[in-house]
């Protein structure tokens, strides 16, 4: 498994406003890995005062992005999101960091699927917060800039 160079920005990164917006940090990423983490801010939270789900999904739906699609990628094609699965395990709170470890458990021709599970920063060792299963996959990028 290959990691980012330190600083190394992905590419699909460059016009990812959402996860701009998200806070999101780039710890690594690889062929089919990718380490992502954010603070959770109050603006996230639902009317209950715990993070609402989308942003839950929102993140790891980006881990999921950044390990499906190379860095090294010629942009002619790009991969997808054709279904996924969510289980959220624990709530966390505004102030809470939290991180995202995406991996390719299986690849067949243009098809893949990815295992993303989140995690909660409590003080002690981290607490699951979600776990996502991505399947994707690659078609002709229709958008190239």
């Amino acid at each position: 498994m290959a990691s980012s160079e330190a600083g190394a920005q992905h590419p699909i990164l460059s016009n990812d406003y959402a996860s701009e917006w998200l806070g999101i940090e780039v710890l690594g990423f690889g062929d089919g890995h990718a380490t992502i983490a954010m603070t959770l801010r109050p603006e996230m939270m639902n009317g209950f005062g715990i993070t609402h789900g989308g942003m839950i999904f929102a993140f790891a739906d980006s881990a999921f992005a950044l390990a499906c699609n190379s860095a090294q990628g010629d942009s002619s094609h790009v991969t997808v999101a054709s279904g996924v699965d969510v289980n959220f395990l624990a709530p966390t709170r505004a102030g809470q960091r939290i991180t995202a470890v995406a991996n390719r458990r299986q690849q067949q021709g243009r098809s893949g699927l990815y295992d993303v599970q989140v995690t909660a920063e409590n003080g002690g060792s981290p607490t699951v917060v979600a776990e996502f299963r991505g399947r994707s996959r690659t078609i002709p990028n229709r958008h190239t800039n």
